[in-house]
């Protein structure tokens, strides 16, 4: 392995100012995608620079059912989320569904979003529920957040502190899952606010996508639309059509367990 000096800050300050200093830095949280790429020299960072002591984790609601937010701390773990996102069960059970016991118990909400891995799971909820993103310098909304694959808003060194979820009248996630890895190979969440609906997919392109035809045809209670395979993912796991046929199938699913 790619020898790095391994920092341990104890403020957000600290923190930027060890990234910032040491050349090639990565941020690590719960580690499950940087790990691996440093092993297999994908990426060589001169310096890991740890978020567990920054005190960035929990789980807060503002307002009831139908309105406020729940805030979620950018360090909070997958088991974490699970049991403590009960203001809204779409959510909580999103989260249980990720990986494996010893992934949920160590991977985290922040990380996983900061990466935006075109089939992770979080992107689809912090998108359907008009989440916004604080970090150590901004706020950014959802829809602004994720610009393709593995890109986001964020700037070199930006950190996310917390996540604030809309919370929602209902909402649900299906996922046709990799069976190995348990990645998404189509995910879809939908969820119905006073406003309307936002239905968000993930999987099934290069990043996760709002679904805007589903959403008019769900407020108008008009038959379900079929998504475009023009631009979706194509590879050895699933083609671009069959694909398509999974956001219709999965967008069922997730409709049927609000019934």
């Amino acid at each position: 392995m790619h020898e790095f000096a391994f920092l341990r800050p104890r403020s957000l300050s600290e923190a930027t100012a060890q990234f910032a200093s040491s050349g090639e830095a990565a941020y690590v949280a719960g580690g499950h995608t940087l790990i691996p790429a440093i092993k297999s020299r994908l990426r060589m960072p001169d310096a890991l620079v740890d978020l567990s002591g920054l005190g960035l984790a929990g789980i807060t609601q503002e307002g009831g059912n139908g309105s406020g937010r729940l805030w979620i701390g950018a360090m909070t773990t997958h088991a974490d989320v699970a049991a403590g996102a009960s203001a809204i069960p779409a959510l909580a059970c999103l989260a249980a569904g990720i990986g494996d016991a010893q992934v949920r118990n160590r991977g985290t909400l922040g990380g996983s979003v900061a990466n935006n891995d075109p089939a992770a799971d979080y992107p689809a909820a912090v998108l359907a529920l008009d989440a916004v993103i604080e970090t150590d310098r901004a706020a950014h909304a959802a829809d602004d957040f994720f610009q393709g694959m593995f890109a986001t808003a964020l700037a070199d060194s930006e950190i996310i502190t917390r996540i604030g979820f809309s919370v929602p009248l209902e909402a649900a996630y299906a996922k046709f899952r990799h069976p190995a890895s348990r990645y998404a190979i189509v995910g879809v969440f939908v969820a119905r606010f006073a406003g309307g609906w936002r239905v968000a997919v993930t999987g099934a392109g290069p990043g996760v996508l709002r679904w805007t035809d589903a959403e008019v045809a769900l407020a108008a209670g008009g038959a379900l639309p079929a998504m475009p395979s023009d631009d979706l993912n194509s590879d050895i796991h699933a083609s671009a059509a069959y694909r398509a046929h999974l956001c219709g199938v999965m967008l069922k699913q997730a409709l049927a367990s609000l019934a």
